[in-house]
């Protein structure tokens, strides 16, 4: 993968030759090959033959001459064909020059026969073919034949390439309606295989796709062109391609000035080129789309009980509340999602003619798309995380959390468990993210421990676990309702609800946690000893955790009367010797441990 990345970055220095160049030499081999069926001495009736095929052949690439003047001109068949075509005249003036002499040994010795004759014909025939295929391709916006879905001879081994280019091709010509259609095969076939992704991208599509986002009088050829580029985006060397052709700041500017429908489908590639490219993910904060998103997601979930909201919240988000209210104002100016003038004093405009119904299923999309963007962006991107925060996003994610339902409440849980991630590593992160008394801290904090006491899905559980987790030495000793409900989850059936439970609680346990002390004797009046004990009888990855999480209880609290009821030394002792085996390094807590509990019975 980093090769053919590398091969992308190299490209640039790989500098072809001049389209122009392209285009008149196959016409200067022509003119050369008819001065030499003129001094043809030997098969001359054959040499004629040629003539008039390099002649058929020569109008064509006389007609394709008019594309040397064009702007935007699709190069890729043209460069292809035109070469092989000048391969094959160059063939046939070799030919014909060995006719010049009419000598016996000259003769023997340049062994031409009828039979190379023939060959010849057979593939200046088939460049006539190809040349009648270029011109129709670039030829089919003059008329309402559509896309050109026939194949050229040169494509007889990849029909998938002769399509690639008819679409591409399509993209560059002037009619609408073409655009869309090309637009939409091209996201057909990328949906088909990845090797179909990888054609259309190496012969060139991903640029007049990102063109097409720049037609903002037509949502419609956006939508095609953003829903092409999504299905395109799913690798990174693919992602890293649509970052080289500069299509981050067209994405970005694209988000914040379309309508609903095309922002819908932007942010799904801004998403997809997230997810799999660091580049872009980095690329896309420095254009801002962090803010962006936050600001579109906020813009609805504070709208509807904004009486509610504290003094804090209306100051964070008070920008997003006050483009919402010009929403509506530009909703009466408009009618439709044509109209410009609304679109520019709007981050989207609303159609009134639309049931609230669908209006509602529209943002519901949009803040859906938006929140698994932002969870691509953070995802490992510590200062990404960072801009989150630094936005108020916390504040957006936790009243989300708390109101949604299904992927949208997920999304937004995990670019929680992100932050919080980056938060653990990070104590600047968490210093200025997680103050004890920061309001956003306070609601990300009580809807991750809501998750946790009232969601039946192991999905939604587990990742709230985790983030609680990660905020284990922002919590005070006072704040014992945070533990409570990781330890009732040690009982729970799923495995893996269990297992997240005990590492959680080894984090507020750990040495590097100041309030271990602490937060060790909270769980242990929280009767979670027992608890903890029971687990030491599960699968390895649940025992390892829990007997770490047993020796933090021995070391910080084991003067409490409930480690001599549940009788941990021994439990100690029983689970030490199979789990060692795999885990060397639990040698020497197991012994620190044992050694505590020792010192404590006396």
């Amino acid at each position: 993968m980093h090769r053919l990345i590398s091969q992308i970055q190299s490209h640039d220095q790989q500098q072809p030759p001049p389209i122009q160049h392209i285009l008149t030499f196959p016409i200067i081999l022509t003119d050369r090959i008819r001065h030499a069926v003129d001094e043809s001495k030997i098969y001359k009736l054959e040499c004629s033959d040629v003539a008039k095929h390099v002649d058929r052949l020569s109008q064509l690439l006389r007609s394709a001459l008019r594309f040397s003047d064009s702007t935007s001109l699709y190069e890729r068949p043209v460069r292809r064909i035109f070469n092989d075509v000048a391969a094959n005249l160059n063939r046939a003036l070799v030919l014909v020059r060995k006719c010049r002499h009419r000598g016996v040994i000259r003769r023997f010795v340049s062994i031409v026969t009828a039979a190379d004759f023939r060959k010849l014909f057979n593939v200046i025939d088939v460049s006539i073919s190809d040349m009648k295929w270029l011109l129709s391709i670039f030829d089919a916006g003059d008329d309402s034949g559509g896309i050109v879905l026939t194949l050229p001879p040169i494509a007889n081994s990849d029909p998938i390439l002769a399509w690639v280019w008819s679409c591409i091709a399509s993209l560059y010509l002037t009619s609408l309606s073409l655009k869309v259609d090309a637009a939409n095969e091209l996201s057909t076939l990328a949906r088909d295989s990845d090797r179909n992704k990888t054609v259309i991208v190496e012969e060139g599509g991903v640029l007049p796709l990102l063109k097409l986002l720049k037609e903002d009088f037509s949502h419609e050829l956006q939508v095609a062109g953003a829903v092409a580029l999504f299905n395109l985006v799913n690798d990174q060397y693919r992602a890293r391609l649509v970052f080289n052709e500069h299509g981050v700041p067209i994405l970005a500017q694209v988000l914040r000035s379309s309508s609903i429908l095309v922002q819908i489908e932007v942010v799904k590639v801004i998403g997809a080129m997230a997810e799999h490219d660091r580049v872009s993910q980095e690329g896309f904060a420095r254009e801002n789309v962090i803010e962006t998103l936050v600001t579109l997601l906020a813009i609805n979930v504070f709208d509807d009980d904004r009486g509610k909201i504290s003094k804090f919240l209306r100051r964070s988000i008070g920008s997003a509340i006050e483009m919402n209210k010009q929403m509506e104002k530009s909703s009466v100016m408009s009618s439709n999602f044509g109209n410009k003038k609304a679109l520019s004093s709007s981050v989207w405009p609303r159609n009134k003619k639309e049931g609230k119904t669908e209006t509602l299923e529209l943002i519901l999309d949009l803040n859906t798309n938006c929140s698994r963007a932002l969870w691509m962006l953070s995802r490992g991107n510590l200062a990404n995380c960072r801009r989150i925060t630094e936005t108020k996003g916390l504040l957006c994610l936790a009243k989300i959390i708390e109101k949604e339902k299904g992927d949208l409440q997920f999304n937004c849980l995990m670019t929680a468990v992100e932050i919080t991630s980056a938060a653990e590593c990070n104590p600047d992160v968490r210093r200025s993210a997680f103050k004890t008394n920061s309001p956003a801290s306070k609601a990300i904090a009580e809807q991750l421990l809501r998750l946790i006491n009232e969601s039946d899905n192991p999905v939604i559980k587990i990742p709230a676990i985790r983030a609680i987790g990660h905020l284990a030495r922002t919590f005070p000793a006072r704040q014992t309702h945070v533990i409570s409900p990781l330890v009732k989850q040690l009982c729970h059936m799923n495995s893996d609800v269990a297992t997240e439970s005990v590492i959680a609680l080894g984090k507020f346990t750990c040495p590097e946690n100041y309030l271990r002390a602490e937060h060790s004797k909270t769980i242990v009046d929280f009767e979670g000893v027992q608890l903890v004990i029971k687990l030491l009888r599960g699968n390895d990855r649940t025992q390892y955790h829990a007997l770490v999480l047993l020796c933090y209880l021995a070391m910080h609290a084991g003067k409490k009367e409930q480690f001599q009821q549940a009788r941990v030394l021994t439990a100690l002792e029983g689970a030490y010797k199979p789990v060692a085996s795999q885990y060397s390094g639990l040698k020497e807590l197991v012994a620190q441990a044992v050694l505590h509990l020792n010192m404590c019975a006396y």
